[in-house]
């Protein structure tokens, strides 16, 4: 469909997941990193937004058609958080065990485990066009964390309909069923 995407994320494991997602919609993919292009800083309030914000600003520095996401775990007992704020969650070293031990803590006692990953993707084409998608994998907290496989919070989110945490599920089972699949779909659709 595209002679050239630019997949506008720095971060390697959604890198990976893109491209799985995408398969042939592009001859060619190419990153940030091989343009030698920032990451723009996410100051969006929305999933949406941080997406739009990326996509836009890869799109207009490189000419290309520019594919960003935003994501991050959202808990009802914390009122949606840690929402867009979940990388920076992890800290600066992006370790994701203090990520999780912040979400168990805060969340203390509660009884209500329900919790649900989030993923905005943003397409913005060089005529100005956005194909804009949101989409949710929903399911609950366990701990303590389970699991060797995925990556950031994945150890502790059981999907609904599942009793194995993302961790624990082989790839080509998280890959039909998680935010970014349901998203990656949601934006096939639409194209």
């Amino acid at each position: 469909m595209f002679p050239k995407l630019l997949l506008a994320t720095g971060n390697a494991h959604k890198l990976e997941e893109f491209k799985s997602f995408l398969g042939d919609m592009a001859a060619e993919y190419v990153t940030l990193k091989d343009l030698s292009l920032p990451e723009p800083d996410e100051t969006g309030t929305t999933y949406i937004e941080n997406a739009r914000l990326k996509a836009v600003a890869a799109m207009q520095a490189s000419g290309l058609p520019a594919l960003a996401d935003d994501s991050g775990f959202a808990v009802e007992a914390l009122e949606g958080a840690p929402g867009i704020y979940s990388a920076r969650w992890a800290g600066s070293n992006k370790d994701f065990s203090v990520a999780m031990k912040r979400v168990h803590d805060e969340m203390g006692h509660e009884v209500n485990r329900g919790a649900a990953f989030i993923c905005a993707l943003v397409l913005a084409l060089p005529d100005g066009k956005l194909i804009e998608v949101q989409e949710r994998a929903t399911g609950e907290i366990t701990w303590p964390p389970r699991g060797e496989h995925g990556f950031g919070y994945d150890p502790m989110f059981i999907p609904q309909g599942y009793t194995q945490s993302f961790a624990e599920i082989p790839a080509e089972v998280k890959n039909k069923i998680s935010h970014r699949a349901l998203a990656f779909r949601a934006l096939k659709e639409k194209l």
